[in-house]
């Protein structure tokens, strides 16, 4: 490409607007009234920038084919000159597209989350539909446009998914921010923005929560459970007398009980509120865990694989073969109706029950005990119920055998009397 084309007499003559190239990238621009300034035209990322330089009577020919020179090798140095004046950072850190912030946070984050799946979740979901709009763009151009391209589409089919999602694109562009990738406001916030623009959550949807089956049905339910084999059938069982979630159940190890305190202490990174939780083991959890002992020497509910614990679909699939409506962690709902309607206890004991936070943080620092004897006793309380339907059967079992001794008993004496 020939350089250094202008010469000093066309410099001084040119009087047409426009742009006259001196070649590699030097422009001389002519704007209406004849004013004459200095600019580098240069492309990046398939889009074309320009940088000026200065006014002719401020800056020479010289100055500005040095300036040039100087922004050719930022150039072959993978930098931009642009951004370098705007951000006044090194080039490579301003020069960031969104696909890249968001590679770069969540591995700076994925030690602090504490389930595996919760990255996996980011990743999908921003892959799914944020990356299609605007992973390429430099994060620094992203503006509340973008943001609704890949927000509109599903925030009234998908709205749970397109929350979450308006979310983990604020705090990426959070980050961008502080980072110095971008400036400005954030086009993601929802106080005072989005807000504007798009309907609240809570009023596109009615929130759904998890179905639960009803605790005067649980009896009945738990009484066909116990007819079922098998380690899924035992873990649901074990689920629903504990009050606890699906993964703490699954997840538990023999390391983690305690048969001679009839304990089971769940470790604080197992739990959502990053708190260990005991759980009292009531006579019928205590059985349970019996039948389990010898299947595996870390996992009190193995799975199929070696080293794996049960999958989360396996309590779910018994539920399903069994016509129930109601999922896993409805039964947690279900223990706390019960425990409101049919016990006499304060609520704080229910809700440790089932590992809550209660109260504010003030409260908490001064309650620090977890109430465990007092939650023993309610544990026992909602086993005999659970477990009342179950009784009953082997009491009908009982009484049945008995009377057919009994019968038998008295045909014998009968047929003697002959």
């Amino acid at each position: 490409m020939p350089i250094e084309k202008l010469t000093l007499r066309d410099i001084a003559t040119l009087s047409k607007p426009g742009k006259y190239s001196d070649g590699g990238g030097l422009y001389l621009q002519v704007a209406q009234g004849g004013t004459k300034s200095w600019i580098f035209r240069y492309e990046r990322r398939g889009t074309e920038r320009c940088i000026g330089l200065g006014a002719l009577h401020t800056v020479g020919i010289n100055e500005a084919r040095k300036a040039a020179r100087r922004a050719r090798v930022r150039l072959a140095q993978g930098g931009d000159p642009l951004q370098e004046r705007l951000f006044g950072v090194h080039p490579k850190a301003c020069d960031k597209t969104f696909d890249e912030c968001v590679t770069e946070y969540i591995a700076r984050h994925r030690s602090g989350w504490k389930c595996v799946r919760h990255a996996q979740h980011w990743e999908q979901s921003l892959h799914d539909y944020a990356s299609p709009r605007f992973g390429r763009m430099l994060v620094r151009l992203i503006d509340t446009t973008h943001v609704l391209q890949a927000l509109e589409p599903i925030w009234i089919e998908r709205i749970e998914t397109a929350s979450r999602l308006r979310g983990r694109i604020e705090r990426i562009l959070a980050w961008a921010t502080v980072c110095r990738y971008r400036t400005g406001d954030n086009p993601a916030r929802w106080r005072g923005h989005l807000e504007e623009l798009l309907p609240p959550p809570g009023k596109v949807r009615k929130v759904c929560h998890h179905c639960s089956t009803p605790y005067q049905e649980i009896a009945d339910f738990f009484g066909q459970l116990a007819t079922r084999k098998g380690r899924a059938a035992r873990a649901l069982a074990f689920t629903i007398l504990t009050a606890c979630r699906s993964a703490e159940v699954l997840q538990a190890r023999w390391a983690e009980i305690d048969f001679e305190c009839a304990t089971w202490t769940i470790p604080a990174e197992r739990m959502k509120a990053d708190k260990a939780h005991r759980v009292p083991l009531t006579p019928a959890m205590l059985e349970i865990l019996h039948g389990q002992q010898g299947g595996d020497s870390a996992w009190v509910f193995p799975g199929n694989k070696p080293g794996k614990p049960l999958s989360k679909k396996s309590m779910l699939s018994v539920m399903r073969r069994m016509n129930a409506r109601a999922t896993v962690h409805g039964f947690r709902s279900s223990f706390r109706v019960w425990a409101a309607e049919q016990t006499d206890c304060p609520k704080e004991i229910p809700e440790q029950a089932l590992a809550h936070t209660i109260g504010s943080a003030v409260e908490a620092a001064y309650q620090r005990s977890d109430l465990f004897e007092r939650r023993r006793a309610l544990m026992q309380d909602w086993s005999d119920w659970c477990t009342a339907a179950k009784i009953t059967k082997a009491l009908n079992v009982v009484t049945r055998e008995c009377c057919r001794n009994t019968a038998d008993s008295r045909h014998e004496n009968e047929k003697s009397d002959f």
